[in-house]
């Protein structure tokens, strides 16, 4: 039987990767016109007073002045870089191709299980290892002329989140969920303030490629409705920061990191319903080995 924590983890976990997927489908959409660190800024912005309240309710703002402060910004650091990355493959891939290689997440999870929590991972597990990775190729193509360099940011914001999300178990129950998720958010304002003002201040404004223009171009005035749209992203990153840190939380990484794969039934979705994207057969075939060999090999964690 499920273990009762374990069961509200995995609904946590559900219910996040749910919430960024709507999420990723606002950003892919403003990607074309308004800088990164702008979108980033106001979502911040807009979920600062929110988690506020969240913290207040759950633990009390004094929980904010926490002993275990320089691990909670250092993986709110690590939540940064991981989604600064994810986002900046936006512009130059379609959706399915970007979620299909960050997939890999569960895959870093049972990697990093062994040397960050000392879960024993057995040869089966790295054996399936060795086959999402392959999947990982088929997707790329390497070497062919429909390699996008843009997948291997996908790649390394699964890397980061992995190591992100197993910090949060090491950190235990002892951080309240909304704690971790307002130290996130503030690293996600500092960080996109920080590169805003050192890209205005270089006078950096396009680098040719579709991802790297994303993140330096200059800050504009969004109409009404964009200003909405992008305003909404911050509702959305409060609760499904606070649902995925929960998640990880008050479960075992190797229970609940599974149901990852529940973002192959949105994002794709979303991407076809909004921008009309059809994902490649490689994409489609290159999934399924990594979410095959991703949940044999978490299966195989726990044994």
């Amino acid at each position: 039987m499920t273990h009762p924590s374990s069961a509200r983890g995995i609904r946590f976990l559900c219910a996040g990767v749910f919430v960024f997927s709507l999420q990723d489908a606002v950003i892919k959409q403003v990607s074309g016109e308004y800088p990164l660190t702008q979108v980033v800024t106001i979502r911040c912005l807009v979920a600062l007073p929110i988690l506020l309240v969240l913290v207040q309710l759950e633990a009390g703002w004094r929980a904010l002045f926490s002993p275990q402060f320089k691990a909670l910004a250092a993986r709110a650091g690590i939540m940064f870089v991981s989604y600064t990355a994810y986002y900046m493959a936006f512009p130059a891939m379609n959706l399915a191709y970007a979620v299909a290689l960050y997939f890999t997440v569960p895959l870093f999870v049972t990697a990093l299980a062994g040397p960050v929590l000392g879960e024993q991972i057995g040869w089966k597990a790295w054996l399936a290892l060795v086959g999402g990775f392959a999947g990982v190729l088929v997707i790329l193509q390497p070497g062919s002329g429909l390699f996008e360099w843009a997948a291997l940011l996908s790649l390394l914001a699964a890397l980061m989140y992995a190591t992100s999300m197993l910090m949060a178990r090491r950190l235990g129950t002892a951080q309240p969920a909304s704690v971790m998720a307002f130290y996130q958010n503030g690293a996600f304002l500092a960080g996109a303030l920080a590169i805003a003002a050192c890209t205005h201040w270089l006078g950096i404004a396009d680098a040719g490629h579709p991802s790297i223009s994303f993140l330096v171009r200059p800050w504009v005035r969004p109409g009404l409705g964009d200003g909405l749209l992008i305003a909404s992203c911050g509702v959305i990153a409060s609760a499904g920061m606070v649902l995925l840190t929960n998640a990880y939380r008050i479960s075992q990484a190797n229970q609940v990191t599974p149901f990852e794969y529940t973002g192959i039934l949105w994002t794709p979705l979303w991407g076809f319903m909004f921008f009309g994207e059809v994902p490649r057969l490689t994409t489609v075939l290159g999934a399924t080995l990594i979410a095959g060999a991703g949940l044999f090999a978490l299966r195989e964690a726990r044994k």
